[in-house]
């Protein structure tokens, strides 16, 4: 089995790949305090939820975008499983024209995602990641990514209105029964959740007129299900990209035998 890991901002991603199919997936917080020595008991407690057995486990690749995480990941999994993992970084090979303005600025999660829609959808493409920020980019027809846009998430949005007014409270995503809605609370999840759906499906469009054609539109992320009921473009719903890119930036790294 190929484990991926994947460290964002408020969650952790555990996914077992195996012959080349998804096996499990299972999340975790992230936790800025937690040791090496920490991470190697979540993941062997991760594997063990899910039935696999330590040395079941011969190959591992991570991405994170918490730097203060990143090192400690590396030491609890290698002290696990006896393994260094591949970690996502500039220098490691994605097959991914990256055309932003610095490549090595460019987030892994982004990357690896990137890789998983070139590999999966037809070109062009436009996916959205609805994560702690919401994040859209595109691959063009060439099989290049040129760039995207990042826009505040959900929760950070709930967040936000909640600590910058002195009455509207702090709410949590939910479906929206109504866009007009009759509450400081409806109207907030209405707003944010809506928006986000409105951001996604206008972006769509205005990246569509600067790639010159239409384009598949796939949306993923942790919050995703929340916005695709309100989303007016066909968008396919792919929980794991992120997932299957880092398992797919594994194998095109991995030593030859």
């Amino acid at each position: 089995m190929i484990l991926t890991v994947e460290a964002g901002n408020v969650n952790m991603v555990f996914a077992g790949f195996e012959n080349g199919e998804l096996a499990f997936v299972s999340r975790a917080d992230t936790v800025l305090s937690r040791t090496g020595d920490q991470y190697a008991v979540l993941i062997r407690s991760m594997l063990e939820l899910n039935g696999v057995l330590v040395g079941d486990v011969e190959g591992c690749a991570a991405a994170s975008v918490v730097p203060p995480v990143t090192a400690r990941l590396e030491y609890g999994i290698e002290k696990l499983l006896g393994i260094k993992p591949l970690t996502v970084s500039p220098g490691v090979k994605t097959g991914l024209n990256i055309k932003i303005d610095d490549p090595s600025t460019l987030g892994s999660d982004l990357v690896c995602a990137a890789v998983a829609a070139k590999a999966k959808y037809p070109a062009p493409c436009i996916f959205a990641d609805a994560g702690t920020c919401l994040k859209i980019a595109a691959i063009d027809k060439s099989g290049a990514m040129p760039g995207g846009v990042i826009a505040p998430g959900i929760n950070m949005s709930f967040e936000a209105l909640a600590a910058r007014t002195a009455s509207l409270p702090l709410t949590d995503a939910r479906s929206v029964s109504s866009v007009i809605g009759t509450n400081s609370a409806d109207s907030m999840r209405s707003g944010v959740i809506i928006g986000a759906a409105c951001i996604i499906d206008g972006m769509i469009s205005r990246f569509e007129q600067t790639l010159g054609e239409c384009a598949a539109a796939i949306i993923t992320g942790d919050n995703a299900e929340y916005i695709l009921p309100y989303c007016r473009h066909e968008m396919i719903y792919d929980p794991c990209l992120v997932q299957q890119g880092l398992y797919i930036i594994y194998n095109k790294n991995k030593p030859k035998k």
